[in-house]
């Protein structure tokens, strides 16, 4: 079994459940904004339809096709105007209220807590590498007791690129003194996390609790974070 010092997590959809939290979110949204009173969609409609502008515009943003803020702008008023919804009736506070509201949510996936407890007690150092923005990856970490368990948390923002881009992986190299040899990525998206790490030249564990069908070869391949001990 090789030997490992450095483990990279990812955070959204590997740690934080964000499909929860998110959902949680929204439904508090539509709440407080009263978007029902229109009578063009319900919630479920509101929240399909916002997981998938969302999805789509952060496929944009990792591309380097949209910036951070655009991202931000453009999500809730493309959501709700595809909805029906007049762009004068959109809400123009509703981004950033999602924004300050989403990081306090505390969900994160079964056996989160009890494995990077594990981890740290077996002496790895820990690290998040994540495309998430700075301001609310680390409010993320703070509300869901996650901070104490990571040494190093390298974003997009800070590094200057973005996960798959092999430079993401070299700073979190140089960043952490670790070598690639020696460090294991964890994470849900094949393309950002796995052929990312395996570009750098870093194992990979694939996190895929639904299961989902595919052809990509990774070093590992996990359903649930508790599977970690079986080889850690």
């Amino acid at each position: 079994m090789k030997a490992y010092r450095h483990l990279f997590f990812d955070l959204d959809h590997t740690l934080w459940d964000f499909e929860t939290n998110a959902h949680e979110t929204l439904a508090q949204l539509f709440t407080d904004y009263d978007l029902g009173r229109h009578g063009l969609f319900t919630f479920a409609e509101f929240s399909q339809r916002y997981s998938e502008v969302n999805h789509a515009l952060w496929r944009l943003y990792q591309s380097n096709k949209v910036t951070q803020q655009q991202l931000r702008e453009v999500r809730f008023a493309r959501t709700l105007t595809r909805l029906g919804l007049a762009e004068a009736d959109v809400p123009t506070d509703i981004s950033a209220r999602f924004t300050d509201l989403l990081p306090l949510k505390t969900a994160v996936f079964p056996y989160t807590h009890e494995v990077l407890g594990y981890l740290q007690a077996k002496g790895y150092r820990l690290h998040l590498i994540t495309n998430g923005f700075e301001d609310m990856q680390r409010v993320k970490l703070a509300s869901s007791k996650l901070t104490d368990y990571f040494e190093e948390v390298i974003t997009s923002e800070r590094s200057g690129h973005l996960k798959p881009d092999p430079r993401m992986f070299a700073h979190a190299l140089a960043r952490t003194g670790a070598r690639a040899a020696e460090s294991l990525m964890v994470g849900d998206n094949l393309e950002c996390d796995v052929l990312g790490a395996y570009n750098a030249g870093i194992d990979q564990v694939y996190f895929n609790p639904a299961r989902r069908r595919h052809f990509a070869q990774t070093t590992y391949e996990i359903g649930c974070l508790s599977e970690l001990r079986d080889f850690l």
